[in-house]
């Protein structure tokens, strides 16, 4: 029962963060659970994998809900998301197929290096040409396939890549989260296929696993995230733009000096 109340609270937090911010919550998920499951006695080699996968299977609700209530807002840009969807499902697949081979030690090393790059990045506030667009098929078919595969190797929903990238295309920053909420959702379905297929029939996983994604995780967060992604979105309509990417940028600090600390 304590644990499920964990998993509840981590789902309302993960969800107001994925509808401010446009990710899928897998930047506070993830380390949240290596640190339940460590509580619970899952097998070390393997609480990165199951970290990774939950955390995407997640995702699957909470973009979808998350992209629904910027959907209302008239911010999501459907044209970006269908032409990037193929890149992000084929990059995906190939992520998690490269995350089941490594150590979970190396995975969370991985994790590390990708959010403080983010926040880095975010702090800089890069200048753009005021003339630079997204690119044609063939770029965002790239773009889609290096944010899938990134996403799939530490448990995200892409958000921490593709705001970020559509910001660099001069895409208003309200879209720019819009548009990556819905992004999660096919990064979200074909990581969650993935990690089920490449954990399934591995003896030392706990019961009520599918693969890596541990069920009564997955069912906890969600459940509760759906409810709180919509109030999150309605916050990234009301807050300042300076705000958001200032804020975002210290939250992505604060998560991999956390995860840092505990790997050293």
């Amino acid at each position: 029962m304590t644990f499920w109340l964990w998993y509840g609270a981590l789902g309302g937090v993960a969800g107001i963060i994925a509808g401010l911010m446009g990710v899928g919550g897998g930047i506070v998920i993830v380390p949240a659970l290596v640190w339940l499951f460590t509580v619970q006695g899952i097998s070390p080699a393997y609480i990165q994998h199951m970290a990774v996968g939950t955390s995407l299977a997640t995702i699957v609700f909470t973009s979808a809900s998350s992209a629904r209530a910027h959907h209302r807002k008239e911010a999501v840009i459907w044209r970006t998301v269908l032409s990037i969807a193929p890149g992000i499902v084929v990059g995906t697949l190939f992520g998690t197929w490269i995350a089941s081979l490594i150590s979970t030690r190396l995975l969370r090393g991985i994790f590390v290096a990708f959010i403080y790059y983010v926040a880095v990045q975010m702090l800089a506030r890069i200048t753009v040409r005021p003339h630079r667009q997204l690119p044609g098929s063939t770029g965002i078919f790239g773009a889609g396939g290096i944010i899938g595969c990134i996403s799939s190797l530490v448990g995200i929903g892409g958000g921490s890549m593709s705001v970020p990238f559509m910001l660099w295309c001069n895409v208003p920053m309200r879209n720019a989260i819009g548009t990556s909420a819905a992004i999660g959702i096919p990064i979200a379905v074909a990581g969650t296929l993935g990690n089920i297929i490449t954990g399934w029939g591995i003896p030392a996983l706990p019961r009520l696993s599918l693969g890596f994604v541990y069920l009564p995780a997955l069912i906890g967060i969600s459940l509760v995230s759906m409810l709180t992604a919509p109030l999150g979105a309605r916050l990234a309509h009301t807050l300042p733009v300076q705000l958001l990417r200032s804020g975002f940028a210290a939250f992505l600090l604060l998560i991999g000096t956390k995860m840092l600390v505990g790997l050293l």
